[in-house]
């Protein structure tokens, strides 16, 4: 395995494939053809590469729905999703003809009965085992998980939605097979939000299918709940931290830089176009990515700088011709200097943007997000921080976020104000970009009754911070409330409790061990799982790392339907007023 997949979900993931599907492939000497559907591909991408598979006897793998040759004396390995079109494309391969001698099935989640009697109906002289081994997740990265479903927030936040409670099911059915990966049985609690019912609504869902998964496990007695957690919040919980602009390295180049799909394309010197992917395979990016951008820039700089110097390149400005040009001269050297190559120029681009255009920006959204200046005194006017924004020649992207900020920062505007900025930005066509907040419980238009004033911080006051960087996600303060046992039971029900031992804080028992490093030595401790509904930002994914680190003793673990952009999330925002059929797209980006 690659050194970055070693740690965290992903190899807990390989493991348990490795443990089930593989295991089983084993027993035959074999050479076998693996099927997948475009979930499971991307499930076994993100956690192992080809040569895994091959050493484990899989000389080919092949998409489901694409046109086979037949390979009739091989034996083929399916993984797949328990859908209707995955089984109708199994089936396909053995009626009329079989095109392989033997079918080795594996679900990621539960089959429905009529799904699974079709298949036994169709092919069942070809199916030697056939098997549900719950995994419909997506280990995004260590610590970081999504369902894999970009769409489940208009399903569930769309007032035209004809799908919601399917969805919210279905999201259940993958935090079941996340708990179930990790061994664990959680105390499941949402927050509590008087105009929002998703949260509670999919805390029951998760808490019923978890007490009938475990009603009985392999040895035939029943499994008690584990020293872990499951926190399930809203979008609407904390509208700030996705618009914001951050200036942490993967943060800032998610929003600035157009990656797609975690890959970075950038152009060469020579002008040819390359491509790069931000993945745990990198340990540069590892190490830097929840950086701030002035470190990451000093610390590339002088990463080069010692490259250059063990072999005796002169001591200059590091620039990307002229590592390109010490590449050309010691092939041996190439790999190393690749990724360095890769975040250098990643970490120009970003600043670049910033220097041209967020950095006057950021100073204004800090104030409005922390509600106080650099200084720390309150700001009492935020139209007076809002108007030269509104004023200046940034992009209507930028100036719809800066809008949304101040409106935040207020609990909500009157009617009348929100026209005038609406004007100001000159959106008046598009207008919900803005008023669709209302959708996930934000506080768009001013009522005091449903809207009370913000909720009380954690005091960070003394905490080391950039300038631009004050504001902390608001998923932190839960996240340290929930390890040290500080979340009130008032706003955050228990819909299950956790066992009367959990205690995620340092304070261990005796017999656990303290040293905790490494992931697995971690694992004596607590896990704390969040989950938030409509999508997290690299902000979020952040926090479970930095708590992880500060506490030692418990993990955390985040995860949502899909990860956001700033511009995603308010296409998507947009999106919600709109029929089933319709769809657009902000153009622009924030570095016009």
């Amino acid at each position: 395995m690659a050194t970055g997949s070693d740690h965290g979900l992903k190899r807990i993931v390989w493991k348990r494939i490795k443990d089930t599907i593989i295991t089983d492939c084993r027993k035959s000497e074999v050479w076998k053809i693996l099927i997948l559907d475009p979930f499971t591909t991307k499930l076994l991408s993100s956690c192992c590469k080809m040569s895994d598979l091959m050493s484990e006897k899989i000389t080919i793998v092949e998409d489901l729905y694409k046109n086979r040759e037949p390979v009739l004396e091989m034996k083929a390995i399916y993984f797949m999703s328990p859908t209707a079109k995955c089984v109708d494309a199994f089936i396909a391969d053995f009626k009329p003809k079989p095109k392989y001698k033997a079918a080795y099935v594996y679900f990621t989640d539960y089959c429905p009965d009529e799904l699974f009697n079709n298949m036994k109906r169709s092919c069942a002289a070809y199916i030697r085992v056939c098997k549900e081994i719950n995994m419909s997740f997506m280990p995004q990265e260590a610590q970081v998980f999504t369902c894999n479903n970009p769409g489940a927030f208009q399903s569930i936040y769309s007032p035209n939605s004809q799908d919601k409670q399917k969805t919210l099911e279905t999201l259940a059915d993958q935090l079941v097979t996340l708990c179930a990966t990790l061994d664990e049985y959680p105390g499941v609690r949402y927050k509590k939000d008087s105009n929002m019912e998703n949260a509670k609504t999919l805390a029951e869902l998760v808490d019923n299918k978890l007490a009938k998964h475990y009603k009985l496990d392999d040895s035939g007695t029943k499994k008690g709940k584990t020293q872990a957690q499951l926190l399930i919040v809203e979008r609407g919980f904390d509208p700030v931290s996705p618009i914001l602009h951050e200036l942490t390295y993967q943060a800032m180049a998610y929003d600035l830089i157009d990656i797609q799909s975690d890959t970075y394309t950038y152009k060469a010197k020579d002008g040819s176009e390359k491509q790069a992917l931000l993945s745990e395979d990198d340990m540069l990016w590892v190490k830097l990515r929840h950086k701030h951008i002035a470190e990451v820039s000093e610390q590339i700089r002088k990463l080069v700088k010692e490259m250059s110097a063990n072999k005796k390149q002169p001591d200059g400005k590091i620039t990307i011709s002229s590592l390109a040009q010490m590449m050309k001269k010691m092939p041996s050297f190439r790999k190393q200097v690749t990724e360095k190559t890769i975040h250098l120029q990643l970490a120009e681009d970003c600043m670049q943007l910033f220097s041209n255009n967020v950095e006057k920006l950021c100073k204004a959204e800090q104030d409005l997000a922390v509600g106080l200046d650099v200084e720390g005194v309150k700001v009492k006017d935020p139209m007076r921080t809002l108007l030269p924004v509104l004023l200046h020649p940034y992009s209507t992207h930028d100036k719809i976020r800066a809008v949304l900020l101040y409106i935040f920062s207020l609990s909500g505007t009157t009617d009348e104000n929100l026209s005038k900025l609406i004007q100001h930005v000159k959106i008046e066509a598009e207008r919900e970009f803005i008023l669709n907040w209302k959708e996930l419980g934000a506080p768009i238009i001013t009522t005091p009754s449903l809207f009370p004033r913000r909720t009380s911080r954690r005091d960070r006051s003394q905490d080391q911070t950039y300038n631009l960087s004050r504001w902390t996600p608001v998923i932190k303060d839960v996240m340290e409330d929930a390890v040290e046992n500080k979340l009130d039971t008032r706003e955050w029900p228990h819909q299950s409790e956790c066992p009367a031992a959990w205690n995620g804080s340092g304070a261990v028992s005796a017999r656990q061990k303290h040293k905790a490093s490494s992931q697995d030595e971690r694992r004596s401790g607590a896990r704390l799982i969040v989950f938030v509904l409509g999508g997290i930002c690299h902000s979020e994914m952040r926090c479970a790392y930095e708590v992880t680190q500060a506490v030692k003793s418990c993990e955390v673990i985040i995860g949502s339907s899909h990860i956001l952009t700033p511009t995603g999330l308010l296409n998507d925002i947009k999106a919600l007023s709109k029929g089933p059929m319709e769809t657009f797209t902000i153009e622009e980006k924030s570095n016009a």
